[in-house]
């Protein structure tokens, strides 16, 4: 069975840089294959890795709907047929990115697409990794429920933090099994605040690490340049290196 880790987080805390932060060090460290899923519907995490997605999950689904590749195959080829048609193979991962959902519907219909063949999937690979928008209920839809580790990520700011722990909450009220809950704070300058320190400890989060601003970080995402290809001394790349020693199996 794979080791499920969700990523979480409001917009604009670095969450999908973090994320690609914890793809490279699981292939670096020989945990691969694995399996990185875009969940967010401001699908990006492909800019992040330098790769070029594939047909979005969305797109399959309005091809799905209009009858395309049906003849001579059932329900349950179709859907086998579709989502790996989606999937980007690259070094030690693919990649699977959900994509917009159709007209003024939400994701239900993509995530039991996703949900009909995850089982499948999962027998392929040692990690999945899901990168989500700062809401969680498209992960209520899938049928694998049990995260291993969910990887909160917030900025320094009193209120990142607070975002991060409805985060929590709202995994909890949806029924979602979670192995191990962290909350990360990303873009960390000096430290933390007695008010954020007082909000992580007030309701029960477990801090499991700082990652420091780094202009290097910076500089890649002005010029457009993938922040996987981070250059080995970044000063954030190190400290998410050495947080997720201590959480990843």
């Amino acid at each position: 069975m794979s080791f499920l880790i969700a990523m979480a987080g409001k917009g604009g805390t670095g969450k999908t840089t973090v994320a690609a932060m914890v793809l490279r060090y699981l292939l670096e460290h020989g945990k691969k294959p694995v399996l990185a899923v875009d969940a967010d519907a401001n699908s990006n995490l492909h800019e992040v890795l330098g790769i070029e997605p594939g047909q979005t999950v969305g797109q399959a689904r309005e091809e799905m709907k209009k009858g395309s590749g049906m003849v001579d195959m059932t329900k349950d080829q179709l859907i086998e047929m579709r989502i790996n048609q989606c999937l980007v193979e690259s070094d030690g991962y693919d990649l699977i990115v959900m994509g917009q959902p159709e007209g003024p519907g939400c994701y239900c219909a993509a995530n039991h697409l996703v949900a009909h063949y995850m089982d499948v999937l999962g027998k392929n690979y040692l990690y999945i990794l899901m990168d989500n928008e700062a809401g969680m209920e498209h992960m209520s839809r899938l049928t694998t429920k049990n995260v291993d580790l969910l990887l909160l990520v917030s900025d320094p700011s009193w209120r990142g933090i607070q975002a991060a722990r409805r985060l929590q909450d709202l995994a909890r009220d949806l029924k979602i099994v979670v192995g191990r809950a962290v909350l990360l704070v990303n873009r960390a300058t000096n430290g933390l605040s007695p008010r954020s320190q007082e909000e992580i400890s007030s309701q029960g989060l477990e801090l499991a690490g700082l990652i420091p601003q780094d202009p290097l970080v910076a500089e890649f995402d002005s010029q457009g340049r993938p922040t996987f290809t981070l250059p080995a001394d970044s000063q954030a790349l190190q400290a998410a290196y050495r947080i997720l020693e201590r959480l990843l199996p």
